[in-house]
């Protein structure tokens, strides 16, 4: 089976080179980012004709998850138990469904946007609270296929990012930013892409702005984080740097998978 995480930024602005991808890339599961859209807006159809069940929620023109599968969608969760609020509302971040046998999570995690920012504190708290659950799946069921795939908006280590020096008093490496997402690798989680696709100079964003993709000024944000007993399936993997090229490109590109038997 073959899982795929991407940040599209805008479905409706990209729902038909979504598709074209799926079917090219012959991806089973494909957690989806920044939607910007409510879910009557989620531009389904495409996906149905290509074969491929849709789960959505989003409220507005921010934020928004799915997961799109052609391999089944069951037990269906919008958002986790305790889900940190902003401004008192629970943002449309977290979505996720059994495909496939396998627990396939999408996460849009916050943004930080300063580090003195009222946003980091929601970021490391939203973080905290999945970890807890992650945790807890883990110690409920050692065996468990879970795979928490999505834009995490961290480069977790300075491999991840094209000038540590630049993004110094930035968001997205800090040091509390970083013992986050390490947070997650301590519970048992496995980066699996990483050995599959080494740094330096390997990422998955690249900002629209200062020719950053050109002269291949990017950060590797964009994450698949697997069980350990997933982790043992994992055959293959590697970061479609090509889908970031071309007219109307998402900023980010697709982080993709394979899971053996």
């Amino acid at each position: 089976m073959r899982i795929a995480t991407w940040n599209v930024n805008s479905i409706r602005a990209r729902a038909e080179r979504v598709v074209d991808w799926l079917e090219r890339a012959d991806v089973d599961v494909l957690a989806i980012q920044e939607t910007k859209c409510s879910v009557d807006q989620f531009p389904e159809m495409g996906f149905a004709a290509a074969g491929y069940d849709v789960e959505r929620i989003g409220y507005n023109q921010w934020n928004g998850v799915a997961i799109v599968s052609r391999v089944g969608i069951e037990d269906l969760q919008t958002g986790f138990p305790d889900q940190p609020r902003w401004n008192d509302a629970v943002e449309a971040r977290a979505i996720s469904a059994i495909c496939g046998g396998v627990r396939v999570w999408s996460l849009y995690v916050p943004n930080g946007r300063g580090l003195d920012d009222p946003h980091m504190s929601y970021k490391l708290d939203w973080l905290g609270t999945l970890n807890g659950h992650a945790r807890q799946w883990l110690a409920d069921d050692p065996s468990a296929q879970i795979v928490l795939a999505g834009d995490w908006n961290i480069a977790p280590t300075d491999d991840d990012v094209w000038s540590v020096d630049y993004y110094a008093d930035k968001s997205h490496i800090s040091a509390p930013e970083r013992a986050a997402f390490t947070d997650f690798l301590d519970a048992g989680y496995a980066d699996v892409v990483r050995p599959h696709a080494p740094g330096p100079g390997v990422y998955t964003y690249w900002d629209y702005t200062q020719l950053r993709f050109p002269r291949k000024e990017g950060m590797r944000i964009d994450f698949t984080l697997c069980s350990p007993a997933l982790a043992e399936r994992v055959s293959g993997a590697h970061i479609d740097r090509e889908e970031r090229k071309g007219k109307g490109a998402s900023d980010h590109a697709p982080v993709v998978i394979d899971i053996g038997p």
